[in-house]
């Protein structure tokens, strides 16, 4: 998504190359991807850096993280994408349950998923978060930090 207007910055403050990076002209990338419906409405699917291709298909964690919030147990959830040799890269779903009382059960999230996302889109490995996952102050997703997870 490229936006320009009176109201979008015009440099990142002691950033030249990041400045560089975002800016052509009057137009800013705001790292958003995104759709325009028939009626010129635009939906925001998710970051360009967030979404990650598996055996040739984008897949956008922040739907995916939609529909696997929905499943009872889950308090948070968040998708990263993960390097893999058979379909260049897979989802990892990091999850924080509601009852830290040991009741989440892999098999019966990995049959949720079944029946709720394509086989493209579907988590493949699962790391439970006791603690709840990082935001920042205003309640955005650090992912960044979600991957220092997957080193452990």
């Amino acid at each position: 998504i490229w936006i320009k207007g009176p109201n979008v910055f015009s440099a990142y403050w002691r950033m030249p190359e990041a400045s560089a990076a975002s800016f052509k002209d009057e137009w800013f990338c705001t790292g958003d991807m995104g759709y325009l419906d028939p009626d010129g409405f635009l939906y925001i699917t998710d970051r360009k850096m967030d979404m990650y291709i598996s055996g040739g298909e984008n897949v956008y964690p922040a739907e995916v993280e939609r529909i696997l919030s929905n499943y009872p147990l889950v308090a948070e959830v968040a998708v990263i994408g993960v390097a893999d040799d058979k379909w260049g890269e897979v989802g990892v779903a990091v999850i924080h349950p509601k009852d830290a009382d040991g009741s989440f059960s892999e098999d019966a999230f990995f049959a949720f998923c079944k029946d709720n996302l394509a086989g493209y889109k579907r988590p493949r490995k699962i790391i439970i978060s006791k603690e709840p996952l990082p935001k920042t102050p205003t309640g955005k997703l650090v992912k960044k930090d979600l991957r220092q997870l997957l080193d452990r």
